[in-house]
C-alpha cells in the first residue's frame, strides 16, 4: 500500500517536494504523542508536524471544538463578522505584550511574515529588510528572499534588498570564538557599520530560536541591543515566532522576550502550534502598524471559523495545562539526558536548545564539517526503533529536531532519548 502511494506521490507531485526517509511513510491516525503509519507500526512524535502539533495529537478538546463549529458553519471569510475570529484575536492580542495590539490572521507562518513584511516596508516606505543568516522564513516569493539557507532558497530574485546580519549562530562563524558580552558586542557592532552602507532599511526580521537553521540561537540580550540600535533610526523589529511561540522555549511565552529588555517586537508573526495541525498563521502589530495600508484587503482563509474554533480550544488547554511550565520541566530532563548520552558520541558537536525545542548537531569526527550522511542513518535508526525526529540545518551543518508535543511526559522523554540514543550510536 504504502509503495503504491509513493509511486502515485511522485507521478503527480514535484520533484522538489521532500520527504522523509528511504521508504516514506504515511502517517494515518495518531493520539497523544504518538502515531500509526498505514501499516500499524506505532511512533513516539518527537516532531510534531514540524512543530505544529503542539499540544497532542487528536486532542479532545480541538476535536470537538471542531466537530461542532463544522456541524454550524465553516467558513464565510473576512466581509464578514467572525465571533471566533474576534475572541481568538482579543486572546493574542492580550497574550502579546504589545500595546494596542491587532491581530491578522493568515493561513500560514509563511503568508504571516508575508503579510509582515509588507507592513513593514509599507510603514517605512523602503524596500531593504535586515535579516539574519541561516535563517528560514517560508516559500512564498517574499520570503524565500529574506531567508539566510541556501538549502530553502531556490532563487536569488526577489522584491526587497535584503542585508544579512550576523548573530543568529552561537557557535559558528567569525564571533563564536568570543564570550556571549564581546560576542553581542561584536554583532552591534556590525549591525551599526552595516546600517552605514545603506539606506535606511524597512525592518529587521529575527527568528528568537532559529527553527530549519537547527535550532541555533544568539546569547539572551543580542535582540534587545539590536532594538535599541534599530529604534534610535526608526527600523522596526520582526520577531517572527512561527517556531518559538506559545510557551516551547519553557522560559518564556514568547522567544522575543529572552530579548526584551528594550521592549517587545514592533511585529510579531505566528503560525504552526496555536492551530494543533488547522491552518492558522498571524501577525500581531501596534495599531499604527497594522492600520498604515492606504488599500482595500482581505483574507480568505485567514480566520476562517473552523480553523478559530479549534485554536481558541488549543490556546485553553495549553494555558490551562501549564505546557509552558512543563516544556520547561521535561525539556529540561530531555536535553541533560541527550547530552549525557551524546558524550559518548564522537559525531556529536553539540547538544542545544530551550525547553521542547532541542537540536543535536553532527559532524564529521575530530572536525566541524557537516556529516549529512549520519544524520539520515539516524533519522532511519529511530524511526526503526520506533520514535520520529526531524532534520535541519543551514551552511555547513546537520542538525536533528527534537520537539515533541508539549504535553510530553516524563516516561515518555526517557524512552525517546534512549531510542534516540540507541539510533546515535548506529552511525
Amino acid at each position: 500500500m504504502t509503495k503504491d502511494l509513493f509511486a502515485r506521490h511522485r507521478a503527480v507531485l514535484p520533484d522538489w517536494l521532500a520527504l522523509y526517509y528511504e521508504n516514506p511513510l504515511e502517517i494515518t491516525h495518531g493520539e497523544g504523542r504518538h502515531v500509526w503509519d498505514a501499516e500499524g507500526n506505532k511512533y513516539l512524535d518527537f516532531f510534531g508536524g514540524i512543530l505544529t502539533t503542539m499540544t497532542a495529537h487528536a486532542l479532545p478538546e480541538v476535536t470537538k471544538a471542531v466537530a461542532e463549529q463544522a456541524g454550524r458553519i465553516i467558513h464565510s471569510s473576512t466581509l464578514y463578522l467572525n465571533r471566533p475570529m474576534v475572541e481568538l484575536a482579543e486572546r493574542v492580542a492580550q497574550l502579546s505584550g504589545i500595546p494596542d495590539a491587532r491581530v491578522f490572521f493568515t493561513t500560514s507562518g509563511t503568508e504571516a511574515n508575508d503579510t509582515a513584511l509588507l507592513l513593514a516596508t509599507a510603514h517605512r516606505r523602503s524596500n531593504t529588510i535586515l535579516a539574519m543568516r541561516n535563517s528560514y522564513h517560508g516559500r512564498s516569493f517574499s520570503s524565500v528572499g529574506i531567508t539566510g539557507n541556501r538549502g530553502w532558497s531556490p532563487t536569488s530574485l526577489s522584491p526587497l534588498q535584503t542585508l544579512y546580519v550576523h548573530g543568529g549562530v552561537r557557535t559558528r562563524g567569525p564571533y563564536a570564538h568570543l564570550d556571549d558580552r564581546d560576542f553581542i558586542d561584536a554583532c552591534v557592532a556590525d549591525l551599526k557599520d552595516l546600517l552605514g552602507h545603506t539606506r535606511a532599511p524597512a525592518a529587521l526580521i529575527a527568528e528568537p530560536v532559529q527553527g530549519v537553521g537547527g535550532f541555533t540561537s544568539p546569547p539572551d540580550g543580542l535582540y534587545a541591543a539590536f532594538r535599541e540600535v534599530l529604534h534610535e533610526r526608526g527600523i522596526l523589529w520582526i520577531a517572527d515566532e512561527v517556531q518559538t511561540g506559545w510557551g516551547r522555549t519553557g522560559e518564556h511565552f514568547w522567544g522575543w522576550q529572552a530579548h526584551g529588555r528594550s521592549g517587545p517586537p514592533d511585529i510579531v508573526t505566528f503560525a504552526k502550534g496555536i492551530g494543533n495541525g488547522t491552518s492558522i498563521g498571524g501577525v500581531i502589530a501596534r495599531a499604527e502598524i497594522m492600520n498604515c495600508l492606504d488599500a482595500n484587503s482581505i483574507s480568505t482563509f485567514g480566520g476562517t471559523q473552523l480553523t478559530m474554533a479549534a485554536g481558541l480550544a488549543n490556546l485553553n488547554h495549553l494555558l490551562e495545562h501549564d505546557l509552558q511550565g512543563n516544556a520547561r520541566r521535561v525539556g529540561g530532563l530531555l536535553i541533560e539526558r541527550l547530552r549525557a548520552a551524546a558524550a559518548q558520541v564522537p559525531h556529536v558537536r553539540e547538544v542545544r536548545g530551550r525547553g521542547l525545542m532541542i537540536g543535536v548537531e553532527l559532524t564529521r569526527p575530530g572536525t566541524d564539517e557537516a556529516a549529512p550522511e549520519a544524520a539520515s542513518t539516524v533519522l532511519e535508526a529511530a524511526r526503526a526503533g520506533g520514535l520520529l525526529v526531524g532534520k535541519g540545518g543551514g551552511h555547513s551543518t546537520s542538525v536533528l529536531r527534537v520537539a515533541p508535543p508539549m504535553s510530553l511526559t516524563v516516561a515518555e522523554a526517557e524512552e525517546g532519548a534512549a531510542i534516540l540514543e540507541r539510533a546515535l550510536r548506529s552511525i
